[in-house]
């Protein structure tokens, strides 16, 4: 009897292992937050770039006569559309609705794809009229060379973003990313709208201002 006790005590004095709170979903959303951090330096840089350029050059021209504003604002527009849709997706895929999870994701590529035809009409015409990246018609040789670079920095991350989009979307068909699986959904997401809110920061700057 008095063994059993001690075998007893002894097996509740063995420490149970401790479960991580650390689960792969969040290494995700973690691994997303750092590389998000690290790339809103980059933007953060390029913008202060922007702005020290501007600053220092008294031939600056106005960038709503050189650039114009309707196209842009629709372009605007169009990310901030597809953002309202990122969210409609997520939802769906938490609460394990499939076809408005494909319906909403899709509408989020196809904005994210009109940008970029958009984007590429827009320097496609500014191209015609002698926008380059070393001159353009209005002076500040340096205007062209940071409008490019800026919003062909943000075009790229579009375009990642609407590949990833879409990997997403092709693997999730069939419901794999529905209910509690649907980390990877909000992981693209997070991408997403990071995107969506740098390309207000470059309309701002670049366009507004």
């Amino acid at each position: 009897m008095s063994e059993a006790v001690v075998d007893s005590h002894a097996h509740s004095a063995v420490k149970q292992p401790a479960e991580s709170p650390v689960t792969p979903e969040s290494w995700g959303k973690l691994g997303m937050w750092v590389f998000l951090a690290g790339d809103a330096m980059s933007f953060g840089g390029l913008l202060a770039g922007y702005g020290a350029m501007r600053a220092s050059s008294p031939d600056w021209p106005n960038p709503l006569e050189a650039l114009g504003i309707e196209l842009t604002a629709f372009m605007t527009f169009l990310l901030i559309v597809s953002s309202f849709t990122m969210v409609k997706a997520l939802s769906a895929a938490k609460h394990s609705d499939l076809p408005n999870f494909r319906k909403y994701l899709l509408l989020t590529i196809i904005g994210g794809t009109i940008f970029l035809g958009l984007q590429a009409y827009e320097w496609t015409h500014l191209t015609h009229i002698g926008m380059t990246m070393s001159g353009n018609p209005w002076g500040a040789p340096l205007f062209g060379t940071t409008f490019y670079i800026l919003t062909g920095f943000h075009g790229c991350h579009v375009f990642g973003g609407v590949v990833y989009l879409t990997c997403v979307l092709f693997t999730g068909m069939n419901g794999r990313f529905l209910g509690e699986n649907s980390s990877p959904v909000e992981i693209v997401g997070l991408y997403w709208h990071f995107v969506d809110l740098v390309w207000i920061l470059v309309f701002t700057f670049v366009y507004l201002l």
